[in-house]
């Protein structure tokens, strides 16, 4: 068994992403040195390191996908590619001065809330030499995200075994094997979401074959063209110009997308426009109604995207949705379309799954202990829970970043985490204010929180019986928030002291009989 070191520090940051690497830029901007993070990876960059697949491309404009102290200020094109959103990130890192706190190639397996001390254990394995580092820490912050447990699909013969699966090379669009040619190589995508619809365009120039299966179609929206104009380019060099762009575009996304899950008249809008583009960009009738979705508009996330349908419509590439039967060594069976079509099989060189991700369990990636008797695994067990998304009682100085329920489907996912840290760093600084050992979360108000979300939610298309990866496989949506980003940001204007609890001070048992000043009729949406 290798040796366990010990090692002690104030705070241990969980995950080197956009939340990672933003809270510890707030804790070093607040005088804060005391800190780690932690991060499995030999990089930064969380879903923007791992994903890397042909035509990666962020959907949401690049001066809205950046922080707002260190602005993405691209006057050439509207939306970052992968590789340049993991060179921002890079670059942050090392101007914000936090690279020297980053340990790449630790593996997080355990953390454990000590409470005699008051503090956490975090349990850690180096990926290179299996050395073990117990880190005993007064804080700990998931910053882990809710994209990066890539979900594999249970389809007989895909598990490769001896003799009946598949012999050809298989990847995930979360771990792709650039190492492999599709040149003049038949190629089969499974899953048509986002990462499907960027990669097909790339990969239908390169491969002899594509084949696309489908389960069930998505909603597409056509999105502005990727360059900026001659005139666009000349206004964003005006002084301020950026930060009017960037809340241009955030009051757009809070305006135009974020009423789809709740507003039918809306909805109803915003659908008869997709319908519209399909059939002016799709000539093909039963094309179309094998890409015309039957579910509510925003029930699963929207794509963005001006290239898939057009791609689609090569000459090397089929859609089939068809169900997928099995695998074979070199071939794929799928099922009929209709009545009139019997079982096919279409051999292929490489099978590409773009099959998303697993939401629940990546919110969970490690074994999180707390005040006993509480453990994670169980409590969560029906779906995770956490006061916006950020704090869990029974887990004293703990807190997460983009947690349950706080993944923005209408606009930037850096923003809404800017605003957790925020939040976060007022839960520190009053929690020294009182010199306190430990801040927790009112079970009261986790439970009135819970109780406005879950009435929030029951309000909204994803209470329907479409299956995403919003959902917990309990059914529970476990992964947007229901209303805008103005509105996340209207219950964070609120103290730590209306939620939360510290010890010594306020008693944490006292916290779960007292009520909460919380009036949920300020917070209708």
């Amino acid at each position: 068994m290798a040796e366990q070191k010990i090692q002690r520090t104030k705070t241990i940051i969980v995950g080197a992403g956009f939340g990672g690497l933003g809270m510890a830029i707030a804790l070093r901007e607040s005088g804060e040195e005391d800190f780690l993070i932690l991060e499995r990876f030999s990089d930064v960059g969380g879903v923007w390191r791992d994903n890397r697949y042909p035509g990666c491309t962020c959907d949401v404009p690049s001066h809205l996908y950046s922080f707002s102290f260190a602005p993405y200020t691209s006057r050439r094109t509207r939306y970052p590619s992968q590789q340049n959103i993991l060179r921002y990130l890079q670059g942050v890192a090392i101007d914000y001065k936090v690279e020297n706190k980053i340990r790449l190639n630790t593996k997080v397996s355990k953390a454990s809330f000590q409470q005699n001390e008051g503090s956490w254990n975090i349990y850690t394995i180096s990926e290179h030499s299996r050395a073990e580092i117990v880190y005993q820490a007064e804080i700990v912050i998931f910053a882990t995200g809710q994209l990066h447990q890539p979900n594999y699909p249970q389809i007989p013969g895909l598990e490769g075994a001896a003799g009946s699966g598949f012999t050809g090379p298989i990847m995930h669009s979360a771990a792709w094997d650039h190492g492999i040619d599709l040149r003049n190589k038949r190629v089969s995508i499974i899953g048509t979401g986002s990462s499907a619809a960027q990669m097909l365009p790339a990969l239908a120039e390169r491969a002899s074959e594509v084949t696309v299966y489908q389960r069930e179609p998505h909603w597409v929206l056509p999105k502005p063209e990727t360059y900026f104009n001659h005139v666009e380019r000349l206004l964003l060099k005006l002084p301020g110009a950026h930060e009017v762009y960037r809340k241009a575009l955030r009051h757009g996304a809070d305006t135009l997308l974020s009423p789809i899950p709740r507003c039918r008249a809306w909805r109803y809008v915003v659908e008869c426009y997709a319908k519209h583009d399909l059939r002016r960009q799709v000539g093909d009738e039963r094309l179309v109604r094998k890409l015309m979705p039957s579910y509510p508009l925003g029930s699963k996330r929207i794509l963005f995207d001006n290239d898939f349908y057009t791609a689609l419509q090569r000459d090397n590439v089929k859609l089939i949705t068809g169900p997928i039967k099995s695998v074979t060594e070199n071939a794929v069976r799928s099922g009929p379309e209709d009545e009139t079509q019997k079982d096919r099989e279409v051999g292929t060189d490489v099978i590409i799954l773009a099959t998303g991700f697993r939401a629940a369990d990546s919110l969970l990636p490690v074994r999180v202990e707390g005040r006993h008797p509480h453990c994670l695994q169980k409590d969560w067990k029906e779906g995770p829970e956490a006061f916006l998304g950020l704090a869990i009682w029974g887990y004293p100085n703990l807190f997460m970043i983009a947690g349950p329920n706080s993944f923005n489907p209408a606009g930037s996912n850096p923003d809404m985490k800017e605003l957790q840290i925020a939040y976060i760093m007022r839960c520190l600084a009053w929690r020294k204010e009182r010199l306190a050992r430990t801040i927790e979360v009112k079970q009261r108000a986790i439970l009135k929180y819970q109780g406005w979300l879950d009435d929030e939610m029951g309000r909204t298309v994803w209470s329907g019986s479409v299956n995403s990866w919003y959902k917990h496989p309990s059914g529970k949506v476990i992964s947007p928030w229901p209303a805008s980003r103005r509105h996340f940001k209207k219950w964070l204007r609120n103290d730590p002291e209306k939620f939360f609890d510290t010890e010594p001070g306020d008693s944490l048992e006292a916290g779960q009989a007292i009520d909460v000043d919380l009036k949920l009729e300020d917070y209708s949406v």
